[in-house]
C-alpha cells in the first residue's frame, strides 16, 4: 500500500495503517518537524536514529509504516523517526462491523478525550487529532472493545529542537546528577537525613574511595552508640508468691481473678469481711531493653557496608584476563575493615540486637549523638539515597518544564566551579527525609562567594518581584551579583524558553536574522522585564535588573556569534544565548564576565533615560576637602562648633567642588588617632578675612581610622568620597589619574590590603601613585604607557594601559589568575 507524499510543507501523509479482522487503523501526518523546510530536506538529511515502535494485537492481519527514505509505506518497521512533539496527527479507526463498539484509550485524559466517535449512514467512526505538544519519548494508546484490548500501539515521539540522543538524554542525566550532588552537599553541612532505599548501589571503585576516607569515623560512631546505646523501658511479668505482690496493674488484676487461689491468713486483704491472701500471682519488673528500632538499623547498615567490603574483596580477588596479582596492600585494606566489622557484629551488644523489619525514620537517627554520624556516614558511602519530591513525579516526556530545570541548575554547576557555595535550598528536609525544593510554583535559591574578592553570587529561581508600580513578574531565573562598595546587587534575568525559530526561508526571520534564533516575541518579553524591575530609592524608581537574556535550544555557538540578537547583547544588554548539554561555553564566558565587571563598567552599559546622561555623570562623584588640623584647640573648637576654616592662600584650586570635609590629625595633636577619622556634609561656606570657612551639618566618624603610614598632608587635598568611605591608609586617598584610579578600585575588589605608594610623602605635594601592592604582589604604573605586575619579585604579566582604560574586567581577570596561582 502506497502513501500520498506530501506536495507542501501543510500536507500530510499516512505514517500508519493497521488492519485487523475487525477494523482499520489509519494515523496521518507529516513525516518530519518544522526544522525542515520540507520533507525532502528531511529525507536528506543524515539521520541515524531509529524510532521505536510496536502493535500489540491477537487479530492484526497487516502493520505498514511510512519509510522516509523509501517515501512508502512498508512492512519494515526499522525506520527513522516520524512522529514528533508538537505535530498534529489525525487518527481515523473504521470498524468493519458496526456492531462492534470500539473505545479508543490513553493514559492522558486530553488525548482520551481528542478521539471521539462520529455516526456515518450505516456506520460509524473514531477520529479526532493526536497533539503531543512539547512531551516526548514514548506513547502507548489502546483499541477496546468493553474490557477487551484489541489492539496496543506504541509510538516515539522525538524532540523537535534537541537532538534526542545527545542533548534529550543527557539533559536528564545532568539534571538527575545534580539534584544528587545538592544533595550530597545537604547531608554533608547538616546532619538531617533523608530515607534509605535498598537498591543504592554506587561502583566498587566509588565504594573503595568513600569507605577508604570514612571508615574510621563510622567505627567511631559505632563506638560512641555502644557508650550511650538509644534504649527503652520494657515490663515484664514473672511469677511470684502472694505475699510478694506490691503495686499492681489491669494485667496483674486479671491474673488474680483468674488464677489467684485466695486463702485466708491473719494479716491480708478485707475481702468479703475476711482477710485473705493469693497464694501466688504476676509481678511487674521493668528493665531497660536495648533491642530498639533505631539500633536495629545501626546494625542493618554495619551488616549492609560489610556485604559491600566483601563483595569488593571478591571483585579484586577474581581471576583476571590479564593475569596481575591483586594489589597486596589494597586486599590487606580492606580485609582490616572487614575483620573489625565483623568484630563488632559479634560483640554481645549487637548480638542481643533484632533484625530489622521495618524501615525508620526518627528523630533519633536524625539528631542523637552517633546514630547522625553513624547514618550520615553510610549515606555517603552507599549512596542510598531517596529523594522525596513532586519533581521526580514529573514526567520526562515534559520536555520544556526539564529544559527550565536544567537551566537554573545548569547555571548553578557553572558557578559551583569557580566560586564556593555557601547555601542552597533546593534541597530541603521534612519528616519523611530530603525532598527538591523545586517546582515552577516555588522559589528556589544558591547563594555563591568569589574565593578571592569575597563578593556574594546569588541564583534564584522563579523569584516573585512583588510591590512593582505595574504588575507581579516572576522571572524564571535571576542572577544576583554583589559587588564590594555598593550596597546594592546588580540583577540578571536569564528566561529559559523551550522555543526556537528555525529562519525558514522565504520567512520574515530569514530575511532579517539569516540564522536560527529566539523568536522575537520573547525578547520583547526581555524588555518588559528589564523594563518592569524597578525599585524606588528614596525619589524616582530606579531599574533593578542590568539586562534579561533569553536561553533557548540550540547547539550552534560559533554560528549564532553574527546573529543580531546575540550581538545586542553588548548594545544594549538584551538578547538570546543558545544553550544546549553540549552548547554552555556562550553562557559559561558570559556570566564569568558579569560577575568580573566593575560597577562603573556595568553602570556605563546600562541604558539611561533620554537626558540624564549628563546629570548623572555630574553627580556620579562627590568631592571631599582633607584639611590638616594642627593644634588641639583648633581641633577642639572645629569639632564642637562644627565647621573648618582654612587659608585662602593655601587652598586648593578646585576647593569649590567641595560636599564634605575631613580632617586630617596630626601626632602632635593626638598620637592615637594620627590620620582621619571626622567627616561631614558642607553646609555653607564663607569667605572672612582671607579665610575661608566650612561650616558643617553635622561631624561623623570616618568607617575605619585612615592612617599616614609614613606619609602626611601639609596643608589639604581634594580626594572622593567613595575613597573616604573605603580608605584604610592615607595614600589611598591620593588618585590623580584616571588609570590610577580604576586600577585601586580594581585592587580594592581583590584585596582589603592594598597598599599605595606615592612619590612625595605628603600626598598632597605628590605627582602620582609609583606603585600598588598587596599580597607580595606590587603593581607598577610605567610612565611608557604600560603596567607591569610582579609577583615575588619576577614580572608575571605587562598589560597596556588602554586595556586598563576601556577593559578593566580584563585586568582583574589577570590579577585574579596570578592570585590563585599563589
Amino acid at each position: 500500500m502506497m502513501a500520498s507524499l506530501p506536495s507542501g510543507s501543510r500536507n500530510s501523509t499516512k505514517l500508519l495503517v493497521v488492519e485487523t479482522e475487525e477494523f482499520t487503523l489509519i494515523i496521518k501526518g507529516r513525516p518530519y518537524h518544522y526544522r525542515y523546510e520540507g520533507f525532502k530536506q528531511y529525507r536528506k538529511m543524515n539521520v541515524q536514529e531509529k524510532m521505536d515502535f510496536s502493535c500489540i494485537g491477537d487479530t492484526v492481519t497487516s502493520v505498514l509504516l511510512f519509510n522516509v527514505d523509501q517515501e512508502a509505506l512498508t512492512e519494515n518497521t526499522n525506520v527513522k523517526p516520524i512522529f514528533f512533539e508538537n505535530g498534529v496527527y489525525d487518527v481515523i479507526i473504521a470498524p468493519k462491523n458496526k456492531d462492534i463498539p470500539l473505545q479508543f484509550y490513553h493514559e492522558s485524559p486530553l488525548l482520551r478525550r481528542a478521539i471521539v466517535r462520529e455516526d456515518l449512514p450505516g456506520t460509524y467512526i473514531l477520529a479526532g487529532s493526536l497533539t503531543f505538544q512539547n512531551e516526548i519519548g514514548y506513547s502507548t494508546f489502546e483499541v477496546r472493545r468493553g474490557d477487551d484490548t484489541l489492539l496496543e500501539v506504541t509510538l516515539e515521539v522525538f524532540p523537535e529542537k534537541l537532538d534526542y540522543q545527545n542533548d534529550y538524554k543527557q539533559l536528564l542525566e545532568e539534571v538527575n546528577d545534580e539534584i544528587y550532588n545538592l544533595a550530597y552537599y545537604f547531608i554533608r553541612k547538616t546532619y538531617l537525613g533523608a530515607n534509605i532505599k535498598l537498591d543504592g548501589n554506587p561502583s566498587r571503585a566509588e565504594f573503595y574511595r568513600l569507605i577508604s576516607k570514612h571508615f574510621q569515623q563510622f567505627m567511631q560512631s559505632i563506638n560512641r552508640i555502644e557508650r550511650q546505646p538509644h534504649h527503652k523501658l520494657e515490663t515484664t511479668y514473672v511469677k511470684a508468691r502472694g505475699d510478694e505482690l506490691s503495686q499492681l496493674d489491669f494485667f496483674t488484676r486479671k491474673y488474680l481473678q483468674r488464677k489467684g487461689n485466695f486463702v485466708e491468713v491473719k494479716n491480708g486483704i478485707l475481702l468479703h469481711g475476711k482477710r485473705m491472701m493469693p497464694q501466688q500471682g504476676m509481678k511487674m519488673k521493668k528493665e531497660l531493653v536495648y533491642d530498639t528500632l533505631e539500633n536495629r538499623f545501626i546494625k542493618w547498615m554495619m551488616q549492609r557496608v560489610l556485604d559491600k567490603l566483601v563483595d569488593l574483596i571478591g571483585a579484586i580477588r577474581q581471576p583476571s584476563r590479564w593475569k596481575t596479582d591483586p594489589d597486596s596492600e589494597l586486599v590487606e585494606k580492606l580485609e582490616a575493615m572487614k575483620k573489625e566489622l565483623e568484630r563488632k557484629l559479634k560483640n554481645m551488644f549487637w548480638q542481643q540486637i533484632g533484625r530489622l523489619t521495618q524501615s525508620v525514620m526518627r528523630l533519633v537517627i536524625q539528631m542523637a549523638p552517633g546514630y547522625r554520624d553513624a547514618f550520615q556516614i553510610y549515606l555517603l558511602v552507599t549512596k542510598g539515597l531517596t529523594l522525596q519530591s513532586r519533581f521526580y513525579q514529573m514526567s520526562v516526556k515534559d520536555v520544556a518544564t526539564l529544559y527550565e530545570y536544567w537551566t537554573y541548575l545548569k547555571i548553578g554547576q557553572i558557578l559551583s566551579r569557580k566560586y564556593t557555595q555557601l547555601s542552597q535550598d533546593i534541597i530541603r528536609v521534612n519528616r519523611n527525609g530530603l525532598f527538591v525544593n523545586l517546582d515552577t510554583s516555588q522559589k528556589a535559591e544558591r547563594t555563591f562567594e568569589h574565593p578571592v574578592t569575597k563578593e556574594k553570587i546569588t541564583l534564584m529561581y522563579q523569584k516573585v518581584e512583588a510591590g512593582l508600580p505595574t504588575i507581579t513578574q516572576k522571572p524564571d531565573t535571576m542572577l544576583a551579583i554583589s559587588k564590594k562598595g555598593k550596597d546594592f546587587t546588580y540583577n540578571y534575568v536569564f528566561d529559559a524558553k523551550y522555543r526556537i525559530d528555525y529562519a525558514q526561508k522565504d520567512s520574515g526571520y530569514y530575511s532579517r536574522y539569516k540564522t536560527p534564533g529566539p523568536l522575537e516575541e520573547d525578547i520583547n518579553t526581555m524588555h518588559r522585564y528589564r523594563d518592569s524591575l524597578v525599585y524606588m530609592n528614596n525619589g524616582p524608581y530606579e531599574r533593578t535588573a542590568f539586562g534579561a537574556y533569553i536561553l533557548f535550544p540550540w547547539g550552534d555557538e560559533e554560528a549564532y556569534k553574527e546573529h543580531p540578537l546575540y550581538r545586542s547583547i553588548d548594545q544594549v544588554n538584551i538578547g538570546g544565548l543558545p544553550f544546549l548539554p553540549n552548547a554552555t561555553d556562550l553562557v559559561e564566558q558570559f556570566i564569568e564576565r558579569l560577575i568580573e565587571k566593575s560597577p562603573e563598567e556595568i553602570q556605563k552599559e546600562g541604558i539611561l533615560p533620554r537626558g540624564t546622561k549628563e546629570e548623572w555623570q555630574s553627580s556620579l562623584v562627590e568631592k571631599v576637602l582633607v584639611g590638616t588640623v594642627s593644634s588641639k584647640e583648633a581641633y577642639k573648637d572645629f569639632i564642637q562648633r562644627r565647621y573648618f576654616r582654612i587659608s585662602a592662600k593655601h587652598v586648593t584650586k578646585d576647593w569649590q567642588e567641595a560636599k564634605y570635609v575631613a580632617l586630617y590629625v596630626t601626632a602632635e595633636v593626638n598620637p592615637t588617632e594620627n590620620g582621619i577619622a571626622d567627616y561631614g556634609k558642607v553646609d555653607q561656606v564663607l569667605i572672612d578675612n582671607n579665610y575661608i570657612i566650612f561650616h558643617i551639618k553635622g561631624w561623623k566618624r570616618t568607617e575605619q581610622l585612615i592612617r599616614p603610614v609614613k606619609y602626611g598632608v601639609a596643608s589639604n587635598m581634594m580626594t572622593t568620597f567613595t575613597q573616604l568611605k573605603t580608605a584604610k591608609e592615607l595614600p589611598e586617598l591620593y588618585m590623580k589619574s584616571q588609570q590610577e584610579t580604576i586600577l585601586w578600585k580594581i585592587l580594592r575588589r581583590v584585596s582589603n590590603e592594598v597598599t599605595v605608594k606615592v612619590n612625595h610623602k605628603n600626598v598632597d605635594q605628590a605627582e602620582r601613585v609609583e606603585e600598588f601592592s598587596f599580597n607580595n604582589i606590587v603593581i607598577k604604573l610605567r610612565e611608557e604607557g604600560f603596567l607591569t605586575v610582579i609577583k615575588n619579585g619576577f614580572e608575571e604579566r605587562k598589560i597596556d594601559v588602554d586595556t586598563l582604560l576601556k577593559k578593566p574586567s580584563f585586568v582583574l581577570k589577570e590579577v585574579l589568575a596570578i592570585v590563585r596561582d599563589q
